[in-house]
């Protein structure tokens, strides 16, 4: 019998609470890792660590714009497991629903703050952790097909995803030197608790309309297929991908949707 996909690893996922963070803790744990959920959502949180055990998961209040909050949430990981293998970066917002005209500069500054900085704060953070401990870790982030492509998502959200390619190429080029891969994942919609929210529908009216505009017919994209492409780039398997913004969206961003053969 093959041994778990990351026995023994370490393991810290921003934004894990719930959703595809959720889901990646989830799976995360079920291959072995031991995981560390990071997120301001504390009670959600809580029942989290609560429904799979103690033993295999905790919990680390952090709110990702307050970069001594991350420092300590690499800390507290450190601490209580003594290494850190796999950050997934997750944490992120939909932020303000304006357009260009319309721009809500607060907004999208609070968007940048959380979905770049946020983010480039764990990747610091993790990486500095890593270096020091001589681990070849994997550090991976969510964007979003919003990081190819404009008008799929609102203003300050579509900024701050392809701000993340940048960060994600950069942050590969600096830490391959150390043995440490790094790379993003970028989904199509999925109807979380969260993009559900942020456009004021239920969950099944916006799996309909999701499923609509999809390229892909037949697959409803769920919060566990991105969960499952983040498990890939954390394990061996992926060993030798780095730079890569692996792209989870049913063929959705390389098809011309303006031409119909019909």
């Amino acid at each position: 019998m093959s041994k778990p996909r990351l026995e023994g690893k370490v393991a810290l996922i921003t934004g894990g609470a719930r959703g595809i963070g959720e889901e990646a803790v989830r799976l995360f744990a079920a291959n072995g890792a031991f995981v560390v959920i990071a997120d301001i959502l504390d009670e959600l949180g809580h029942q989290v660590v609560a429904s799979i055990g103690s033993d295999r998961v905790s919990y680390c209040h952090c709110d990702v714009r307050d970069e001594n909050q991350v420092e300590n949430t690499v800390n507290f990981t450190l601490e209580n497991y003594g290494s850190l293998d796999i950050l997934f970066s997750n944490a992120g917002v939909m932020g303000s629903m304006t357009g260009i005209l319309d721009l809500d500069i607060q907004g999208f500054d609070n968007t940048m703050a959380i979905n770049v900085r946020g983010v480039a704060a764990t990747f610091k953070h993790a990486a500095r952790a890593m270096v020091a401990r001589a681990v070849r870790g994997s550090i991976i982030c969510t964007t979003s097909i919003a990081a190819s492509l404009g008008g799929t998502a609102p203003q300050a959200y579509t900024t701050s995803k392809h701000a993340l390619l940048g960060l994600v190429r950069a942050a590969c080029s600096e830490l391959g030197a150390h043995g440490i891969r790094v790379n993003s994942i970028s989904p199509f919609g999925v109807a979380t608790l969260f993009s559900c929210k942020a456009y004021n529908v239920d969950p099944d009216v916006a799996e309909a309309s999701i499923s609509a505009k999809g390229n892909l017919k037949g697959v409803v994209l769920k919060a566990r297929h991105v969960a499952e492409a983040a498990l890939f780039l954390a394990t061996d398997e992926s060993g030798y991908v780095s730079g890569h913004n692996l792209v989870v969206d049913g063929g959705f961003t390389v098809v011309n949707h303006s031409f119909s053969a019909k």
